[in-house]
């Protein structure tokens, strides 16, 4: 989690724990398909063919679970303060969602136990924030936030 900050505005940042940037696991991803690749060359050469079934429906299930990876390797949360306004935007895999609160207005609610999220809330609207974030950076934030609210 990140506070970015100047005279009028203020920004908090909440990203994904990812191990591979997605750059990262393309080439991961590339020297995985050559290896399979030569493997299954060579038990072809040797004529063994039934191998090309299985090395296919290998690369297909690896396919899929980094596309998937790769999709929500982005996603992020960030909380940016101007003037009154609060502007909240998530992003998550290729959505994007934004709502907007008076900063006067709005109200924090706790996480309720074995909840991972808190909750922002201003008359009916209310939405869930900090997936991505441990417990104890998260009471920092609700506590940086509290000051900035009201």
């Amino acid at each position: 989690m990140a506070l970015i900050t100047d005279l009028h505005q203020k920004t908090w940042h909440m990203k994904r724990n990812c191990s591979l940037t997605p750059k990262q696991l393309l080439h991961c991803y590339l020297v995985l398909v050559t290896f399979s690749a030569i493997v299954t060359i060579g038990f072809l050469l040797a004529g063994v063919w039934m191998v090309l079934v299985f090395s296919s429906l290998e690369l297909t299930a690896v396919t899929l679970g980094f596309l998937i990876y790769s999709m929500h390797a982005l996603d992020r949360e960030e909380i940016q303060l101007i003037d009154q306004r609060l502007i909240v935007r998530q992003f998550f895999g290729k959505q994007q969602f934004t709502h907007e609160f008076n900063s006067r207005w709005v109200r924090i609610k706790l996480p309720k136990q074995g909840k991972k999220v808190f909750l922002l809330c201003q008359s009916k609207q209310e939405i869930e924030l900090g997936r991505f974030i441990m417990h104890d950076e998260q009471i920092e934030l609700i506590s940086s936030l509290r000051r900035h609210l009201g």
